[in-house]
């Protein structure tokens, strides 16, 4: 069953084209990534996909309904965001920042009720988030502040979760626990994921498709062992890198050609 769909999307800023004929499906439960080098569009892309931004060309549609068509409310009942940025929401403190995820499913000038507090406990439990719910945000870690807008977006009670580096500033360890986190969802509760990375080997362990844009175009999609080649990589990132396999999953992993 098809969620998500870009249909020859094409999108500029006033300007050169940003995207172009762009098109893609995001089937329930699925886990993409979406990879490229800066200035390729991911991000933009990602926007399209929650109705931020309209394509100039093309459409994108969620369960066969053009996104443009439908309220800012009707999405956020339907599809949640993990920013990058922070920014505007430090003087919160965790449990704050989850409970704002209720608010599409609020009525204007209502208050919060037993359900709203008993879904931020549950997805607060669900992202091990409650040991430092009275917290400030700016008092918390990368990792947790990332564990903390991942609880608000499930708050939300979404079908789609969209995410745009999720693993962005984070070390090792933190990058690994939030894809672990990402993928339990996906798989225990359906949640269906597109995230945008720039960490191609985290990609092609987690996901089970992947877009990879070059200059605003799809120059690859599919399974990570179809698109994660190093003639893909070289062509797009324009550097020299040889491919292996990850010894446990048999995945693909990319690393970069080194002179001896």
């Amino acid at each position: 069953m098809t969620l998500l769909q870009s249909n020859n999307v094409g999108f500029r800023y006033h300007g050169p084209w940003v995207l172009r004929h762009v098109s893609f499906n995001v089937g329930k439960g699925s886990f993409v990534g979406i990879l490229g080098p800066n200035g390729s569009g991911k991000s933009t892309l990602l926007k399209i996909m929650d109705g931020i931004l309209t394509p100039e060309e093309g459409m994108a549609s969620m369960d066969g309904r053009n996104i443009r068509t439908m309220s800012r409310r009707d999405i956020a009942r339907r599809v949640a965001v993990v920013p990058q940025d922070y920014a505007g929401i430090f003087a919160f403190n965790a449990r704050e920042i989850v409970l704002m995820g209720r608010s599409p499913h609020l009525d204007p000038w209502s208050f919060e009720g037993k359900r709203d507090y008993e879904t931020v406990d549950r997805v607060m439990a669900q992202t091990d988030t409650l040991s430092f719910a009275n917290r400030s945000l700016d008092h918390l870690s990368g990792g947790e502040r990332q564990r903390v807008l991942i609880a608000r977006a499930l708050a939300q009670e979404p079908r789609i979760m969209l995410l745009d580096e999720p693993t962005a500033f984070l070390d090792i360890r933190h990058q690994v626990e939030i894809m672990n986190l990402l993928k339990s969802l996906n798989k225990k509760v359906g949640l269906t994921v597109l995230a945008v990375t720039h960490d191609i080997n985290l990609a092609s362990l987690y996901c089970d498709r992947i877009i990879l844009l070059d200059g605003g175009t799809i120059h690859a999609e599919g399974p990570p062992a179809d698109v994660m080649t190093a003639d893909n990589i070289e062509a797009v990132y324009g550097l020299p890198v040889v491919s292996g396999k990850h010894e446990l999953t048999g995945r693909p992993v990319i690393m970069p050609q080194i002179e001896k």
